[in-house]
């Protein structure tokens, strides 16, 4: 495998119950660098990346056919440990989603669930993750408050730091500024930047000046199918299939 590949997808088909929603995607997601998912809505972008931590086995009568490797390691055999792998692939949903609980044990929970116990650590690693996320400055003297008093993307900075805590080496984002203002939108796509430094980073978007922004290789898929995927630049100035310039020109989705 090549050493440069973080995960991969080799012929993958997905069904909810009898229906195909993902037909024979094969895709590298390199590592650290950020590759972005577009295409109009509907089109299985969430469902795909939801692929990558295994986050569609919640759902009843889904089934996948295929391989996602990890480091070369099918995420699908059966003696994957699923709780572990989540780990390693974190995932930024579109609506921030702290817990009711205080900004520092937010963080915190996902250390003492994995049995830690030294406070003093825990501490270094709330603090640490909350500055890779960009929001201790803010949040430095009121670590004990309630997280849900947080503005909404500074919910979504501490739902990053919340993923960053546990040490993942992927980190899912689908569509996480769809709920923000343009000034937060503006701080999540300079902390993606700032992330693939350490992490592997795939993202979920609608907004292709985003995609364009942030990501250095994209995917367009379109009713289920990986249409094109290639490096961004190229992908967005002379894409390859018809279908592909036209998305991106606007003629539909």
């Amino acid at each position: 495998m090549d050493r440069d590949v973080k995960i991969s997808a080799l012929n993958v088909n997905f069904y909810y119950g009898k229906t195909l929603t993902l037909k024979n995607i094969s895709l590298d997601i390199l590592r650290k660098k950020v590759t972005a998912l577009i295409g109009p809505s509907g089109c299985g972008k969430s469902t795909f990346i939801r692929l990558l931590n295994r986050m569609n086995d919640l759902i009843p009568g889904a089934r996948v056919e295929g391989q996602i490797l990890l480091d070369g390691f099918d995420i699908y055999h059966p003696k994957t440990d699923v709780v572990s792998l989540r780990r390693r692939v974190g995932m930024v949903f579109q609506k921030p989603n702290p817990f009711p609980k205080s900004i520092f044990d937010n963080l915190a929970y996902g250390l003492t669930i994995s049995g830690m116990r030294d406070k003093r650590f825990i501490e270094h690693k709330v603090i640490d993750s909350l500055k890779k996320a960009a929001l201790y400055n803010e949040v430095k003297d009121r670590l004990h408050d309630n997280a849900l008093m947080l503005s909404g993307g500074q919910q979504q900075r501490l739902c990053i730091a919340r993923c960053l805590v546990v040490e993942p080496e992927v980190i899912l984002f689908d569509e996480p500024a769809a709920s923000l203002d343009p000034i937060s939108t503006r701080k999540i796509e300079e902390l993606i930047l700032e992330l693939k430094d350490e992490y592997t980073i795939a993202i979920v978007t609608h907004n292709m000046q985003q995609a364009a922004r942030v990501s250095d290789f994209t995917a367009f898929m379109y009713l289920g199918e990986l249409v094109e995927y290639g490096d961004t630049e190229r992908i967005f100035t002379v894409p390859r299939e018809k279908m592909t310039e036209e998305y991106l020109s606007g003629k539909f989705g």
